[in-house]
């Protein structure tokens, strides 16, 4: 059954109750899952999200922007971009952006696993071990959550926000312009991917203002790019599971 003519959700997601996000900073749950948590809150689901720091180092100009400046500016846009998807659960973690490497797993790890067990996801999703950008504190929330879902059971399924072929090709050149890749970003085949989300119209709709919430990381790339662009280059959600062996 789709919503507002769309298309349907895959199985794998139309059977989530409960899904958990956890991610390193204000903006990557809007780029990565906003359409996921869209769509799961549109089937009466739950979503909740963490996220470990404020993001206040996430700044070009740091002297206009100083970390206790931006801190309250990223705070106020996570609630506004969840909001667009229906989202009012949220976890802090309250570590130091550009930190998070230099944070034992033992500590990660717990704290996630304590959020694991309150909220009793069907599904976690974060990042890879690649951090899709290689961004190290990305990495870093990728081998918590990992540790966590481990250290609880794997009662819940875990999911890894990735990239297709397909999506490499039609935007590599945006990306390697913009400089988006600290390394090699993920490539994983459509046919191994857990779920893949294509979105259009309302779902879209949300996923851009979801973006455009998180204006101080956003405006300028939008700008740079054109609305339109901006829209479709995230249009697509691919994850794939983590591996049980």
């Amino acid at each position: 059954m789709s919503t507002y003519g769309e298309p349907a959700a895959p199985p794998s997601v139309a059977g989530i109750a409960t899904l958990l996000g956890v991610w390193a900073h204000p903006d990557d749950e809007a780029y990565l899952s906003s359409g996921l948590m869209s769509v799961v809150r549109d089937a009466g689901g739950r979503v909740a999200v963490v996220t470990a720091t404020r993001g206040e180092q996430g700044t070009d100009d740091p002297e206009a922007w100083p970390p206790e400046r931006l801190a309250p500016v990223r705070e106020h846009e996570l609630r506004a971009s969840l909001a667009e998807v229906g989202v009012r659960e949220h976890h802090w973690l309250s570590y130091r952006d550009g930190e998070l490497a230099g944070v034992p797993l033992e500590r990660g790890a717990t704290e996630v696993a304590a959020v694991i067990d309150v909220v009793r996801p069907d599904v976690v999703v974060t990042f890879g071990p690649d951090g899709m950008t290689g961004h190290a504190d990305h990495r870093a929330v990728s081998a918590w959550t990992t540790e966590a879902w481990r250290r609880t059971g794997r009662r819940a399924e875990l999911w890894y926000a990735t990239l297709t072929p397909e999506f490499h090709r039609e935007w590599g050149d945006l990306n390697d312009r913009v400089g988006l890749w600290m390394d090699a970003p993920p490539v994983t085949a459509r046919s191994q991917l857990v779920a893949e989300l294509r979105l259009v119209g309302r779902r879209l709709v949300r996923k851009h203002r979801a973006l455009r919430a998180h204006a101080s990381q956003t405006r300028v790339l939008e700008q740079l790019v054109g609305p339109a662009t901006y829209r479709s280059w995230w249009s697509t959600e691919s994850f794939v599971a983590a591996p049980t062996g």
